[in-house]
C-alpha cells in the first residue's frame, strides 16, 4: 500500500462517512466524550475517594479508552467488504456492551462506591456481573472482528497484517483482565476469618491490596504487581500496530518491497506482544512496573535486541536487494 492508496479524507468527509459507516459505534464514541467532560467537572468538584483514587477518575479514564476503541474498530470494520450484516452486528454489539459499561461504572462512582469486583449486595453483585458480560461480548465482537480481517482480501498485505495482528494483541490484552476476577489470598484468608464471602472479589493489583501508593493518574501499584499495566498495553496494540502499518505505507522508503514490509509488520507485532507477555509475567510476581528485576530487565532487553536483530537484517537484505541490478535474460532464457 502506497500514500496514493491510503488517502486522508476531509474532516467533514471523515465525520460523515464515520456517521455511516457504523452509528453505533459513532455515537458510543462521541458519547464518551461527554462523559469525559463530566468525569472531569467531577474530578475538580467532588471530593470523594474510592479505593484510595478520586471518585470520577475510573470514568475518566474508561471515558477515553472506550472513545479511543470505539473509533478505531470503527476504521478497522471499514477494510471489511461484502458482510454488512456481521459489521453491522459487530458494531451494535460493542457499542451497547461499551456504553453499559461506562454507564454502571459512571453509576458506581456518582453513588460512591467501587464498581468493579464488587460483590458486597446483590444489587452490586448484579452490577458486576452484568459488567463481566458486557467485556465478554466487547472480547469476543473483537475476536470476530480479526477472523473477518484475517479473510478480507486487503490490496496490501503489511497494512493488511497490521490490521490483524493488532486485533489479535488487543484480545491478548482484554484477556489479561480476566486474571484480574479471580479472588486473591487475602481477600479469601479475611472472609474465612469473619466467616462470610468476600465483599470483593478480584483486585487490579497482586501481592499488595488495590488502593495503595500508586503512579499519577494511571493508578498504577508501585509496591506490587499490577494487571492493568499489560492490560493497558495490549488494549492499546489495537492503535500501535496498525499506525506501523500506516507509517510503512506513507514513509516507508520505495526499497522496502512488499515481503520485507510484511516481514517488519511481523516483527513489530511479535515484539510487541512479547512485551505484553513479559509485563504480565512481571505482573504476577508481584513486582511493580518501575521496579523491575534481573530477570524482567533481562527479558526485556532480550526481546528488543531480538526485534531490532530481525529487523535490521530485513532492512539490509531489502536494500541490497534494491541495489543488486538484475541479470540479464539471454535470448531464448526464460525465467
Amino acid at each position: 500500500m502506497t500514500a496514493q492508496t491510503i488517502k486522508a479524507p476531509e474532516p467533514r468527509e471523515l465525520l460523515g462517512r464515520t456517521w455511516t459507516s457504523s452509528r453505533p459505534l459513532t455515537f458510543a464514541g462521541a458519547a464518551m466524550l461527554l462523559v469525559l467532560a463530566v468525569s472531569l467537572a467531577g474530578l475538580l468538584l467532588d471530593p470523594r475517594v474510592i479505593t484510595g483514587a478520586p471518585a470520577w477518575l475510573k470514568p475518566m479514564k474508561f471515558a477515553i479508552s472506550i472513545s479511543i476503541y470505539c473509533f478505531t474498530l470503527l476504521w478497522m470494520l471499514t477494510f471489511v467488504r461484502g458482510r454488512p450484516r456481521l459489521v453491522g452486528f459487530i458494531s451494535w454489539v460493542t457499542a451497547v456492551a461499551l456504553f453499559v459499561e461506562m454507564v454502571l461504572i459512571a453509576g458506581a462512582a456518582a453513588f460512591g462506591t467501587s464498581s468493579h469486583f464488587n460483590v458486597s449486595t446483590p444489587l452490586h453483585t448484579a452490577v458486576w456481573a452484568t459488567m463481566a458480560v458486557s467485556i465478554v461480548l466487547v472480547w469476543t465482537m473483537n475476536l470476530l472482528a480479526a477472523g473477518l480481517l484475517l479473510f478480507q482480501r486487503i490490496p496490501d498485505p503489511a497494512f493488511a497484517w497490521a490490521l490483524r495482528l493488532g486485533l489479535v494483541i488487543s484480545l491478548v490484552g482484554m484477556g489479561v483482565a480476566f486474571l484480574m476476577t479471580s479472588e486473591t489470598p487475602a481477600q479469601g484468608r479475611a472472609a474465612d476469618r469473619a466467616g462470610i464471602s468476600a465483599p470483593i472479589q478480584g483486585a487490579h493489583s497482586v501481592g499488595v491490596e488495590d488502593g495503595g501508593p500508586g503512579l499519577p493518574i494511571t493508578g498504577w501499584s508501585t509496591t506490587g504487581g499490577d494487571l492493568r499495566v499489560p492490560h493497558f498495553v495490549g488494549l492499546h496494540g489495537l492503535q500501535a500496530i496498525p499506525l506501523a502499518g500506516v507509517l510503512l505505507a506513507f514513509f516507508g522508503p520505495a526499497w522496502l518491497r512488499t515481503r520485507h514490509r510484511v516481514a517488519l509488520v511481523w516483527t513489530a507485532g511479535l515484539a510487541y506482544l512479547g512485551l505484553v507477555l513479559i509485563l504480565t509475567w512481571q505482573a504476577l510476581r508481584e513486582q511493580p512496573l518501575i521496579s523491575p528485576d534481573a530477570q524482567t530487565l533481562g527479558a526485556l532487553l532480550a526481546l528488543f535486541l531480538a526485534a531490532g536483530a530481525v529487523a535490521s537484517i530485513v532492512v539490509l537484505v531489502a536494500r541490497r536487494m534494491w541495489r543488486t541490478p538484475p541479470e540479464p535474460v539471454l535470448e531464448g532464457e526464460t525465467r
